[in-house]
């Protein structure tokens, strides 16, 4: 399985590449702007707004409507699950062709 992505990890490949050019811009920097990057795409996202990114994708917020579950251990007890907003990403047209290069076989199935 491959290893996930952390902000850890985008901070340090970011600094690898504009190391060269930009000597003077530290990882401490380049974390902070990541950090707000994030804060700012979560607090849109909490206002309700989507969020679009050029040739990425789309965050977008949508409202689930209010339903009535089962609790598997007591199947004859009703449950009411609430309304609830939830995020969905829709890729974008270069990340979709991205996708299509994608080795299968170093991706594990679903169980």
């Amino acid at each position: 399985m491959a290893k996930n992505l952390t902000k850890k990890n985008i901070v340090q490949t970011i600094h690898e590449k504009i190391h060269e050019t930009h000597k003077e811009i530290g990882q401490n920097q380049i974390q902070e702007i990541v950090q707000l990057t994030m804060e700012t795409i979560g607090n849109a996202l909490r206002e309700g707004r989507n969020v679009e990114l050029r040739n990425f994708g789309v965050f977008e917020v949508q409202r689930r409507k209010s339903r009535i579950g089962r609790n598997p251990n007591r199947p004859e007890k009703d449950v009411i699950i609430p309304a609830r907003a939830v995020i969905r990403f829709k890729a974008g047209k270069d990340l979709k062709e991205k996708m299509k290069a994608i080795d299968l076989s170093t991706i594990s199935p679903q169980s």
